[in-house]
């Protein structure tokens, strides 16, 4: 990102969510991303994942300058390119966990056999195998998060995007997801998450901090152990 704004107007005020960003993210690194509310966290996040264009600056993700994209190829980036975690884990009720997981397979064009059967081989990997028929609310908050990570890995993206992925979990299954956040991340995958909690956040290898939608810190940890 260089010089990356993003002002909404609201009636006659503008609001600065991202007041000038320069930030770059190696492939393959382990970021978190900490602030108070309205700093900037979520808009930043939402550029970073295709889900929304700057106002202002240039984003290029693997060397594609994302704001010279239309609506049709920021989705096949973020088809391509993103997986996304949420608080609220967006899992559709009336399906069980296989057919939530296999959701993106399915605009994908592939067939129902395979996407089942790819859909079963990420919920084994997340250690669901015993819970694939259990609908969303047949299932514990930390399962239905390893429902919505096996469903961020689907389409085998190579960044994983959380938004306050254990904002709704207890101490046990926080600790449960963020060792699968570990493994996504020593497979190779770069993860970026957005956190209120400073231990989760020190799962990270870096930590950027924001404040009135700038960047106040940029801590390296992997210098502090």
């Amino acid at each position: 990102m260089e010089g990356v704004r993003k002002h909404y107007h609201a009636g006659d005020s503008v609001v600065r969510a991202l007041d000038g960003i320069d930030l770059r993210i190696e492939k393959g690194t382990y970021v978190a991303i900490m602030g108070p509310s309205g700093s900037g966290k979520s808009t930043l996040m939402n550029i970073l994942g295709c889900l929304d264009v700057p106002t202002s600056g240039r984003y290029r993700l693997r060397g594609l300058d994302v704001g010279t994209l239309d609506d049709d190829m920021l989705s096949g980036v973020r088809n391509r390119e993103i997986g996304f975690v949420f608080q609220s884990f967006n899992l559709l009720p009336r399906m069980n966990a296989l057919e939530n997981v296999a959701v993106p397979l399915e605009y994908a064009g592939i067939r129902k056999e395979e996407r089942l059967r790819r859909a079963a081989e990420e919920l084994c990997k997340v250690g669901l195998s015993d819970r694939m028929l259990h609908r969303p609310d047949a299932l514990s908050g930390g399962q239905r998060q390893r429902v919505a990570v096996a469903r961020a890995l689907i389409m085998h993206p190579s960044i994983i995007l959380a938004d306050e992925p254990t904002g709704n979990l207890d101490s046990a299954a926080t600790g449960e997801v963020m060792k699968l956040f570990d493994a996504i991340h020593r497979k190779g995958n770069t993860v970026i998450l957005v956190t209120h909690e400073e231990a989760v956040a020190r799962h990270a290898h870096r930590i950027l901090r924001l404040r009135d939608g700038k960047i106040e810190s940029d801590e390296d940890l992997h210098e502090n152990r």
